[in-house]
């Protein structure tokens, strides 16, 4: 059904033309310009009051990223807490994906994930046109951008003139499920009739073999209880299309843009488990089996008209945007030590199967004005609406488990799986409608540049669990906010200039928290049991900068950032027993507590033509980022907060070989979570790329690439308790350290233009 969707859209545009009159389009970009550089490439320079980081694709390209995510991981302030090799819910300014605004082409986009965010590892690179990090929030865009917002702004159809096809081989030296993979694309754009059109196609394989290493003890430094020795290997492939259309239509400009994005992925999950940490088929006690099959489709579709009426400058905006991503999970355990006989003679074996479909659909439309108000003066205004509807289904098989008596005997035959029934809480409907209204008012005077607005959120929740009794299966949750925001640029030369910025900004709960479904031995021995009344965090933030412009291309950067969040949404005890008796409670969520955010984010990118090397670029951004919070215990950061991200390379270009290489390096910093009855450290190793590329002609270049070539780690502690009061008191449940790593990735990929 998404295909023939996709396809009408992708096609209605050419059936238009045909009834409507060109005018006069912009220039687009030669396609040899974009494949064949020739010239180091750095961070724009934006003109945007807003604070705003741009980055062209360019800038990405020599170290060829598979996706939106490898792209983030050079950009101030990104972080990550995925596994080794995973780009996937970004943490702007170490903060949760939930406070981070993922937007495509400037629009909201729904997200597979509890917490509303998006994973984007799920675009390929190759559809970008540019990544722009907006710092700060503005009335004419959705508020729910505590930390900030990473916009996409794919390929339209004024980004090319001409095409070009992509062909590439991935190389996994340490992965034993198949070494090779492919990439395979082709983009082209021109004009088609009356207008302009873009069509790009992309295919990806992708593959991250890792291991995994496990030790868990009584207590810390105290007895070793078993190891774990584990493979994990995520095999699967990309696939995606994208189209866009634009045509001058009755005296206005009509923009029709869609993009589909299929994520195909098979997750392998193997371990073994020894007995008192001695690894011998003697102290083999469990081997488990975890397959996880992944299917993740993305459709955003997009409608612009623009045109000048009532005195200014009127849009009309549709949008369709969903996701649909479906699991199935598959555990087989095998125990050997639950008698005196070991390995291979097995004593008990367990089946658990797990099936999740989540669809979340948004269907969006927009009506804006802007006009000019006085000499430097322009007021805008308009109102934006969502619909979103949002069906969870995560059910599973009843639990197949038989002891193996009188081993050595063999084990009887696997019964088939029984039938599939929701587990608690997991099915659920979430429908949300959001009306906004918004007027902006920005000038410019002199030197001086500023912008002041003020947007009216509201929002209507209807959440339908149909796991809870009949009486209370529908909760209703309505709720609104004002949000006033205010930037300014003033420029103090033809290099420097400063910016302000401060917005409030809210935070939507998490859907996960809003059913009020009871969760047995949640956290520990004690229950929860969600709250569909939570109201959203709100944030007052303020971001401060200077930046000086470094000879014709260069740029240095500071900016301080400071967010006073209030109204969290944390854990609270209700006082109420728990399901697994005396000492344990029913614990749920609630608006309670305050939480400052705070860092300094320093970034440069330059050529060295200052000292006569104006072929070779450097690049240096870091950022500090703290926190404060209070919770059960006490102080702590804001959870899985790094205390710092830092990144630095160089692109050097030989322009009479035609040819050219560079490095870059990224660290992360260390990271700390504390929930009820579990607390989690992680820390990263080092990542090192690097890329070498030559030019024939004006038209092809080939490039070799390198990543993940200090085989980085990540580094786990864990603290586990049975109940709170162990927690608070220290005393242990389990104590465990873990240690992923995975190899390198190669890459030879083959640009030619036509």
């Amino acid at each position: 059904m998404k295909f023939k969707l996709f396809a009408s859209a992708a096609l209605a545009p050419l059936a238009f033309a045909g009834v409507v009159h060109a005018q006069d389009a912009s220039q687009p970009t030669s396609v040899e310009e974009i494949i064949v550089t020739g010239q180091p490439i750095f961070r724009n320079r934006t003109e945007d009051v807003v604070p705003t980081l741009s980055y062209d694709l360019e800038y990405f390209q020599r170290f060829e990223p598979l996706t939106v995510g490898d792209a983030l991981k050079r950009v101030p302030s990104v972080t990550f807490l995925s596994d080794v090799l995973e780009s996937d819910g970004v943490r702007l300014r170490g903060l949760d994906p939930g406070y981070t605004q993922i937007l495509i082409n400037g629009e909201r986009v729904p997200g597979a994930g509890v917490d509303r965010s998006f994973f984007v590892d799920r675009i390929p690179a190759e559809l970008i046109e540019r990544i722009e990090v907006v710092r700060s929030s503005s009335a004419n865009r959705s508020g729910d951008a505590v930390a900030g917002a990473i916009n996409i702004v794919l390929r339209d159809a004024l980004s090319l003139e001409g095409g070009y096809i992509r062909l590439g081989a991935l190389n996994f030296p340490d992965s034993e499920y198949g070494q090779w993979g492919g990439t395979y694309g082709a983009v082209w754009g021109g004009q088609a009739g009356p207008g302009r059109l873009l069509l790009g196609a992309n295919i990806q394989d992708r593959r991250n073999p890792k291991n995994k290493y496990s030790q868990r003890f009584d207590e810390p430094g105290g007895t070793l209880d078993n190891t774990e020795v584990q493979t994990d290997v995520r095999d699967g492939t990309d696939y995606s299309f994208n189209a866009a259309y634009e045509v001058d239509v009755a005296g206005g400009n009509l923009e029709l843009s869609g993009a589909f994005v299929r994520t195909d992925r098979f997750q392998d999950e193997d371990s073994l488990e020894y007995a008192d940490g001695v690894e011998t088929n003697a102290n083999l006690a469990v081997v488990n089996d975890n397959d996880l099959d992944i299917r993740t489709d993305n459709l955003s579709l997009r409608a612009r008209y623009e045109r000048a009426m009532f005195g200014g400058e009127t849009r009309f905006k549709l949008g369709y945007a969903s996701i649909d991503d479906e699991q199935y999970e598959f555990e087989a355990e095998s125990e050997y030590l639950r008698d005196a006989i070991a390995f291979p003679d097995e004593d008990r074996f367990t089946l658990d199967s797990t099936s999740t479909d989540i669809k979340d659909e948004e269907v969006s439309a927009a009506l804006e004005h802007s006009r000019d108000l006085a000499s430097g003066v322009e007021l805008e205004f308009g109102v934006q609406w969502v619909q979103k509807d949002r069906d969870s289904l995560v059910a599973e098989t009843p639990r197949i488990r038989f002891n193996v008596p009188n081993a050595p005997a063999p084990r009887p035959p696997v019964p088939a799986f029984g039938p599939f029934s929701p587990v608690d809480g997991g099915d659920v409907t979430i429908e949300e409608t959001r009306i906004d209204p918004y007027v902006m008012v920005s000038g410019e005077n002199g030197p001086l540049k500023w912008e002041a607005g003020l947007r009216y959120e509201t929002t209507d929740t209807t959440i339908t669990d149909r796991t809870v009794a009949a009486a209370d299966q529908v909760t209703e949750n309505d709720y609104a906010e004002l949000l006033p925001s205010f930037s300014l640029r003033y420029r103090l030369s033809d290099s420097d200039r400063v910016t302000f910025s401060a917005a409030r900004t809210v935070r939507r709960p998490n859907f996960d928290r809003l059913s009020p479904t009871l969760l047995e031995e949640e956290f520990g021995d004690s229950d929860f049991v969600g709250n569909p009344n939570l109201e959203p965090e709100t944030s007052l933030g303020f971001d401060v900068g200077f930046e000086r412009r470094l000879g014709r291309r260069g740029v240095i950067g500071v900016n301080a950032f400071y967010r006073d969040i209030t109204d969290l949404i944390e854990e609270t005890n209700t006082g109420v027993e728990g399901s697994a008796g005396p000492g344990t409670f029913i614990y749920t969520v609630d608006n309670v507590g305050d939480g400052t955010v705070y860092g300094l984010e320093f970034d440069l990118s330059t050529p060295l033509d200052f000292i006569g090397m104006e072929s070779t670029g450097v690049f240096f951004n870091y950022s500090w980022l703290d926190s404060e919070i209070t919770d059960f215990i006490g102080e702590r950061r804001f959870n899985d907060q790094s205390d710092y991200v830092l990144n630095f390379g160089f692109t050097q270009d030989l322009p009479t070989w035609g040819a050219a290489f560079g490095a870059t390096y990224r660290k992360q910093g260390d990271a700390f979570g504390r929930v009820l009855a579990e607390e989690v450290s992680t820390s990263y190793g080092a990542d090192l790329e690097v890329f070498v590329e030559k030019s024939f002609g004006d038209n092809i270049v080939l490039r070799l690439t390198g990543s993940n070539l200090l085989d980085a780690s990540k580094d786990e502690v864990f603290d586990k308790f049975g109940s709170i009061d162990d927690q608070i008191s220290r005393d242990y449940d389990e104590y465990e350290i873990e240690t992923e790593n995975a190899g390198p990735v190669y890459q030879l990929v083959l640009r030619v233009a036509f």
